[in-house]
């Protein structure tokens, strides 16, 4: 069985150490080591052309992450689609060849490259911890010219420092400003020049079809605004989050995804971010050909609410523990004072009788469960696990009234609960 594997991660040294020396001839990291002349435009060699006699040879490993003023950044402004006609007697471009390029040329100045800097804890014989730097890489977007940065949860989870890196290769900064576990989503802020924030294009999820083209740039490795190109492969996809939640509406695509693209965008045909890339399905942790991007639906509902407020405020419910039933949720205990005590739902009863032995009477306590309220359905749908039960509650906001229809000894009743606010 497949797991899923979270594609931020440390650092590989000994995996571009493994690709430079495989790959040295091919001068895989010249342009972001060396700043190339650039050649008059009527000689200007076709995109994927292999590099001249003259490019220098590729650095040694480690060297992607030398400083800005060794790097140049490949971005080029955007430039409109022209008619495939007059465009294909410029460079011999096919219509999907220039299809990509546009997507290319308006999203790459969004990608942002994210490092991160943690302590990493380990035990020795189960007594002493000793601690030793970890580094991570992942990707993100630009979310605003105020500096705001999306990426996902676990790719800034328990770091201690934090840069952002752009597509003219300056690096910033960051602080975190909101985050969201759940959703595995986080908001980064950098204090940057406008004219160096370029804010990606938000799209619409809600009407994405399978077999539509999906486009994913990333920093995979550390390779900065690295594009590879898909299609959906399905939709709502579930996808079990590290809080131990489900994430739901998961877009499935099947464009390459590797270590260090977590966070970055997903863009559709026209350039605009319809998800955020965030795991792949694999038992190695690269690339299968199965991957999950978190729909733009959702971030547009949880990103705004992060930076406001730094957190998502999520409503309650009351009930502190359920079990599954033949019939639904069962209601084991509730919050004292909750909203669901408040609003008369039963849970388990502490039933305390006295019990004689012998000359002794002894006071016993023991809990009946038949007398429990079985939850059903919220406002008409039916639940059946305790996360189908949460995201119902979640779509409301606290002070809203949800309905919720129970099984109370054998009997339907429906219980109208108040929401509170969540932690």
């Amino acid at each position: 069985m497949l797991k899923t594997s979270f594609s931020a991660g440390s650092l590989m040294n000994r995996v571009l150490t493994l690709f430079l020396l495989t790959l040295g001839s091919q001068q895989l990291f010249a342009q972001q080591t060396v700043p190339l002349p650039m050649p008059p435009a009527a000689t200007a060699p076709l995109p994927g052309a292999p590099p001249s006699a003259a490019t220098p040879s590729a650095p040694a490993a480690g060297a992607w992450r030398s400083t800005a003023e060794a790097r140049i950044s490949d971005a080029r402004p955007l430039r409109p689609l022209g008619p495939p006609a007059a465009a294909s007697t410029d460079l011999g471009l096919t219509p999907d060849e220039q299809r990509n390029i546009f997507v290319y040329d308006k999203g790459n100045r969004s990608v942002c490259h994210i490092m991160t800097r943690s302590v990493q804890r380990d035990a020795v014989f189960g007594m002493l911890t000793t601690e030793s730097p970890a580094e991570g890489s992942g990707s993100g977007s630009v979310l605003d010219s105020q500096g705001h940065i999306l990426t996902n949860y676990h790719v800034i989870e328990g770091a201690t420092q934090i840069d952002v890196t752009l597509f003219n290769a300056e690096t910033y900064p960051a602080k975190l400003v909101g985050q969201d576990p759940v959703n595995d989503i986080a908001v980064l802020k950098i204090d940057a020049p406008v004219d160096q924030l370029v804010p990606v294009e938000l799209g619409d999820s809600s009407n994405l079809r399978v077999g539509q083209k999906a486009f994913a740039i990333g920093n995979p490795f550390g390779l900065e605004r690295t594009m590879t190109i898909g299609i959906i492969s399905s939709l709502n996809r579930m996808l079990p989050a590290r809080s131990g939640r489900t994430m739901k509406a998961i877009i499935q695509i099947d464009a390459a995804l590797n270590r260090g693209n977590s966070g970055g965008p997903l863009f559709d045909s026209n350039g605009r971010l319809i998800g955020m890339n965030t795991a792949i399905a694999s038992r190695t942790g690269q690339n299968t050909g199965v991957g999950f991007a978190i729909p733009v639906a959702t971030i547009r509902r949880v990103a705004p609410v992060l930076i406001a407020d730094g957190k998502v405020t999520r409503p309650d419910l009351g009930v502190s523990r359920i079990y599954l039933t033949d019939d639904g949720l069962g209601v084991a205990s509730l919050v004292q004072g909750g909203p669901a005590e408040s609003a008369g739902l039963r849970g388990f009863q502490l039933i305390r009788e006295q019990v004689r032995r012998g000359p002794y009477i002894y006071e016993e306590t023991r809990v009946d469960r038949s007398k429990a309220d079985v939850i059903t359905a919220v406002d008409g749908t039916l639940v059946e696990s305790a996360d189908d039960l949460l995201t119902a509650i979640e779509r409301k906001n606290p002070g809203e009234v949800v309905n919720l229809s129970v099984l109370r000894e054998g009997k339907k009743v429906d219980v109208p609960v108040t929401l509170g606010v969540g932690d």
